[in-house]
């Protein structure tokens, strides 16, 4: 990194061990996105979002952040596309790291083969663990000076957020060049960050199932859920 802009880039505390870093969190959920913002801020770190692979290379055109986080699963495209490009950057994040709802053992070993750090599993909620895992893939001289104090912070996004990503997965399934196993994923992503076991269960269920009929019970089952009173 260039000498003067570590020069001018705060000192890391261990209160705020991320201070000075810039966040680029490449994430299509609301929800989700919502509670990355919050640990970031909590953890001193600026934080830029891009909702899908074109607007992430947007981002990555104009500045270069210090940690990339990049859900595997996107509407235009696969995280682990973008990841196997950064590993060979000439302006590669010092940190880049994948998540993603589907279960570890699905993805986890093909994002870091991709170029990846680390893997961060759905849902994002655990300050400590936010940390941790930056903070140990980060450079020595990144890192904060003293005892970190580590406590059982969690956070707790708006609710709303999770109507919010119902609504975009029905745009995205009325959108003919969006698989429907792609909605139905990004449904169990969502369950899994807003801790829905029965929507969870559902959206699963259709995962697995095959491609070509089931748009139908994802219509019916995103419609079903925008109508609870408790979700909207």
């Amino acid at each position: 990194m260039d000498e003067i802009a570590l020069m001018a880039r705060p000192v890391p505390t261990p209160a705020r061990p991320l201070l000075g870093q810039t966040v680029l969190l490449v994430e299509d959920s609301r929800f989700a996105s919502e509670a990355v913002r919050l640990l970031a801020l909590r953890s001193g770190a600026r934080i830029r979002r891009a909702d899908s692979l074109a607007a992430a290379e947007r981002h990555l055109n104009t500045y270069r952040a210090g940690i990339a986080i990049v859900d595997l699963g996107l509407p235009d495209g696969d995280g682990l596309d973008l990841i196997a490009r950064l590993r060979t950057a000439t302006q590669r994040p010092d940190v880049v790291l994948a998540t993603s709802g589907r279960d570890a053992s699905e993805v986890e070993a093909a994002a870091l083969k991709a170029g990846a750090d680390a893997f961060l599993p759905k849902p994002i909620e655990s300050l400590a663990a936010f940390q941790a895992v930056i903070l140990g893939a980060l450079p020595d001289d990144q890192r904060p000076r003293g005892l970190r104090v580590v406590g059982a912070e969690t956070v707790e996004p708006d609710r709303l957020a999770l109507s919010e990503d119902l609504l975009h997965a029905e745009r995205l399934l009325g959108d003919g060049s969006v698989p429907p196993g792609f909605v139905a994923d990004f449904l169990r992503g969502v369950a899994r960050t807003g801790h829905d076991a029965a929507l969870l269960s559902q959206s699963d269920m259709l995962a697995r199932r095959a491609v070509d009929d089931i748009r139908p019970a994802l219509h019916a089952l995103i419609t079903e859920r925008l109508a609870e009173p408790r979700v909207v």
